[in-house]
């Protein structure tokens, strides 16, 4: 097993866990978000952004708010001005000027991570070989420039850095049976790459499920997803990906909507080692396959 890395500490998550903790204190004071933000000189958008962790509160908006609403053990303000702080700092990821930064952001803090994918490797499980055939074709027609597609296996590789993160987090995958018959980067790519994925079922904190074709229609065959679930009072977040950009969905009932069909996926897919015989068997084939003349 590979030693454990440090905890990264996400400045989005920080902000999400302050947000809930302010709109706590003000929903149990009876007031509007209109009201505080009289009382904070400011505008009811900037309350609101706050609380939605959309924008980050600064320590000295913290000190004012928890006079606004009656708090005065200093320990536990200074633990929310903590936040405030710790919301703003600089991450490994953000030099790269990613446009999924909000969701590597959050991955990197997530205690449990269900993915339900139907056509490629999830990224913290592809293989160097397999991320770079996929940003070959990324994007086309206009594509990305090598030093581009370097850079982006580069926070792939460094975001899969999670798996062995302290504490460990769990992470749940549950795959479509296409995910291994498509051929990316060709036999050998992908027999690579199977191998990557027989190596990941056997982390003690990762669970490999895949749907069999035999299975039929299921409720989720037009998308993917990934499930974040966080300690403390963060609230769950769906991060939801498409060709034209992706969507986060934190309301509770889309949350436990996407749950419930998440339990269902895992279901009707293989056990875990009905999957792995089912990768191994594919992987046999790949290795035909690429000693072909």
């Amino acid at each position: 097993m590979r030693p454990l890395v440090p905890e990264v500490r996400s400045p989005t998550l920080r902000r999400r866990e302050l947000g809930v903790r302010l709109r706590g204190m003000r929903l149990d004071h009876g007031l509007t978000v209109e009201q505080v933000a009289e009382q904070m000189l400011c505008s009811p958008s900037k309350v609101s952004r706050m609380e939605t962790g959309q924008r980050g509160a600064t320590p000295r908006d913290v000190r004012d708010l928890c006079r606004i609403y009656g708090l005065t053990d200093s320990a536990e303000v200074q633990r929310l001005m903590g936040l405030a702080r710790e919301g703003k700092q600089q991450t490994w990821w953000q030099p790269y000027d990613l446009d999924f930064a909000t969701y590597v952001d959050l991955e990197q803090a997530a205690g449990k991570m269900s993915y339900y994918h139907t056509t490629v490797v999830p990224g913290l499980l592809q293989t160097v070989d397999y991320a770079k055939a996929m940003y070959e074709v990324a994007h086309l027609p206009w594509g990305y420039t090598p030093e581009r597609r370097g850079q982006l296996i580069d926070v792939r590789l460094r975001r899969q850095e999670v798996l062995t993160r302290d504490p460990l987090p769990s992470l749940v995958a549950v795959l479509d049976e296409a995910v291994l018959h498509r051929v990316v980067g060709g036999p050998e790519v992908m027999r690579g790459q199977l191998r990557r994925l027989f190596e990941a079922s056997v982390m003690p904190n990762v669970t490999l499920q895949v749907i069999p074709f035999g299975t039929g229609a299921h409720p989720a065959m037009d998308n993917i997803f990934t499930i974040l679930d966080f300690a403390d009072v963060v609230p769950s977040v769906v991060y939801v990906e498409g060709l034209m950009g992706w969507l986060y969905l934190e309301r509770e009932p889309e949350v436990s909507r996407y749950k419930q069909v998440f339990e269902h996926l895992c279901g009707i897919a293989l056990p875990p080692q009905e999957t792995i015989e089912l990768i191994t068997e594919m992987s046999a084939r790949y290795e035909g396959a690429s000693s072909r003349p």
